[in-house]
């Protein structure tokens, strides 16, 4: 069984921590390991799982590479979408990439809470057993409230015990429907997790969307194999339609069945659903961080840089980062994402970027900036380096705080060390190294015209960028 984890979402929802460049499933929010090194840990233990293969947006894939590694994860296949195109065409690229047809894969969202692992083994057996006989399976979950916010799914006839056809899928629903879908006991929550034998579903992707099956074959046939990456063809995965398995196949197919999974499962799509997959104080509060409360209860407070007070509150979400402070009722936290939309139409870079910016050479925090100005603090691992590069509005000022740096200007290379520092003038060609065995630390403050993160020419580059 082939785990196949789907880590292309922007989490909108959890803004201001969730951005777009580093989103929900690379962030710790309910452990100290990221929800993406969550989803691959909580497979240890089950029988016959082989190498994961994790499905992502090119620009994170330095990202997910990291955090693989971090955690000892090796052999995994990170497979690179172009851009998105939903979560049919994304399985069907890594059933094509199958080393067999018949191979079970088991797909995973990269950002769901899942708190029984027995539990979820135990489904999971389940649902193989089933695959292997050609079914589609899908996990559904036994809906503990009338909620609104998920797709349904009702059960027909009993297969197992634990196992059942699928009746219909259902949309979200009014809050009376819900509620009787609650009542009823007939009908579960889709949680979009998904077990099934990589030929099965591509041959039912070929019967019922067949412009998916053609672009993905496509796209995949001229894929370009790295050590660490495969990078999927953009121009033949720019022709694929957009579209859910749901959607796509499972609606559709007459062999689908759901596993009813009982093991404290959580999609982790709002504050309020992150405020209930964590611990709570004797009044209901959620506190994260340096959080001090007085007479407040049921809100949930993060502060991940400085002192946050509340007194005499209710039901409130306030999320405190670097550069963005968010405060919702409870009841409004889904609106957050047209906070994130007014944020786009503003062209502000908060709704993409976080303060601290993490580059597969390390990462830069930006400490202070104005006009014509940019301060930042770098680290960068040992034996990293930037780009060969050039920038055509600003000049840059590096003064090193530990460790030592090589630093290529133009036709000449030389080292600088602590409290030592030296000059990059407008449109110089330049690189920087860490030639040492700890990380070098550094300050960079930019001058010039214009000092956007895309005044960047590169010439060179052991990570394969083009892009920032």
């Amino acid at each position: 069984m082939i785990p196949v984890v789907l880590s292309g979402g922007s989490g909108t929802r959890l803004w201001p921590l969730s951005r777009k460049n580093h989103p929900k499933q690379f962030l710790p929010l309910v452990s100290d390991n990221t929800m993406l090194q969550e989803t691959l840990l909580r497979l240890n233990g089950l029988e016959g799982v082989g190498n994961p293969v994790v499905v992502c947006n090119h620009d994170h894939r330095f990202m997910v590479a990291e955090q693989l590694r971090e955690k000892g994860i090796n052999n995994s296949s990170i497979l690179l979408e172009p851009f998105g195109r939903n979560t049919a065409p994304a399985v069907a690229m890594a059933a094509f990439n199958a080393d067999v047809a018949d191979d079970i894969l088991l797909v995973l969202a990269a950002d769901h809470v899942i708190a029984d692992i027995p539990k979820f083994h135990e489904a999971v057996k389940a649902a193989a057993i089933q695959a292997a006989e050609g079914k589609l399976v899908t996990f559904g979950v036994k809906p503990t409230c009338p909620e609104t916010g998920f797709g349904y799914i009702k059960k027909g006839g009993v297969i197992t015990n634990q196992v059942a056809h699928v009746e219909k899928f259902i949309e979200k629903p009014t809050l009376e429907l819900a509620q009787n879908y609650l009542e009823c006991g007939d009908y579960l929550w889709n949680s979009g997790m998904f077990v099934f034998k990589a030929s099965v579903y591509l041959k039912a992707l070929e019967k019922y969307q067949p412009d998916i099956w053609v672009a993905c074959r496509q796209a995949l046939g001229n894929v370009n194999r790295s050590d660490d990456f495969i990078k999927i063809d953009s121009k033949s995965f720019e022709a694929c339609p957009s579209d859910s398995i749901d959607y796509a196949v499972l609606e559709k197919a007459d062999n689908v069945c759901v596993v009813t999974l009982g093991a404290g499962w959580n999609d982790v799509g709002s504050w309020v659903a992150l405020s209930e997959a964590a611990d709570k104080d004797g009044c209901g509060n959620v506190l994260h961080g340096d959080v001090l409360v007085h007479d407040s209860r049921n809100s949930y407070i993060y502060s991940d840089n400085k002192l946050v007070t509340a007194v005499g509150v209710d039901d409130l979400v306030v999320v405190n980062t670097d550069d963005a402070v968010m405060v919702a009722s409870k009841k409004e936290v889904q609106n957050v994402k047209v906070v994130v939309e007014l944020l786009k139409t503003q062209n502000r870079d908060e709704c993409k970027y976080h303060r601290k910016t993490y580059r597969p050479w390390g990462w830069y925090d930006v400490i202070d900036i104005g006009d014509h100005h940019k301060a930042k603090r770098i680290l960068m691992n040992p034996g990293a380096s930037l780009s060969l590069q050039r920038h055509r509005y600003r000049a840059e000022h590096w003064i090193v705080v530990k460790g030592v740096a090589k630093v290529t200007r133009e036709n000449e290379t030389f080292l600088i060390a602590k409290n030592e520092s030296t000059y990059i003038p407008v449109g110089a060609l330049h690189r920087l190294e860490n030639v040492g065995e700890e990380p070098l630390e550094m300050i960079e403050v930019q001058t010039g015209s214009y000092i956007g993160e895309d005044d960047i020419s590169r010439f060179d580059d052991n990570y394969g960028r083009t892009e920032n």
